[in-house]
């Protein structure tokens, strides 16, 4: 994998998450995790790199929008 590079955003509380796993599964299973406790702007799906193991994927979180599960 490539190093995740820095992100800013324009409010605290607002954060990049890089996620970085085995599969796409995986990574999605992390991404769902996520939203299902904070608003996230989801991916659709993941990136690979030609010839690396793994997937990438990237969601935005709203640290200021707990969801009450």
């Amino acid at each position: 994998m490539e190093p995740i590079n820095e992100a800013h955003l324009s409010q605290p509380g607002l954060i990049v998450v890089d996620v970085a796993a085995a599969d796409d599964p995986t990574a999605m299973a992390f991404q769902e995790t996520i939203a299902a406790r904070w608003a996230t702007a989801t991916a659709q799906r993941t990136s690979r790199v030609p010839g690396q193991p793994g997937v990438r994927l990237r969601c935005y979180v709203d640290l200021r929008q707990r969801i009450d599960i």
